[in-house]
């Protein structure tokens, strides 16, 4: 019974730990918007530009992510969001789904925010 205890007590403690330090950037980032850019990428954030098309069969908007040739087409974009040229910092998890256009690859984003 005391080891169970001890276990558990271990159990906790390391799970404390290794929830609290990627809150505290994301935490930051909500309450300023001089967020570096350093510290968003070591929170795995990806910068962004929002692009909006209105051609047929295209997706309504996509993101350019930075230093990449590919774009994602974003599926639970807020719109708050949705502003051409607008730079974002998002979070997101790759979608195994058919495209929505050729073009971009679908997304679910699960965290967003302004950049500067």
């Amino acid at each position: 019974m005391f080891l169970i205890k001890k276990t558990l007590a271990i159990l906790l403690i390391v799970l404390a730990f290794s929830c609290t330090c990627k809150k505290s950037v994301i935490e930051s980032a909500n309450e300023s918007d001089s967020v570096t850019a350093a510290k968003m990428l070591e929170a795995g954030f990806k910068k962004a530009t929002v692009v909006a098309s209105t051609v047929k069969g295209d997706c309504p908007y996509t993101l350019k992510v930075e230093g990449e040739s590919n774009l994602l087409d974003p599926i639970n974009l807020e719109e708050t969001y949705k502003s051409s040229g607008m730079q974002v910092w998002f979070t997101y998890h790759p979608l195994r789904m058919m495209n929505r256009c050729e073009k971009a690859n679908p997304i679910e984003i699960v965290e967003m925010h302004k950049a500067n």
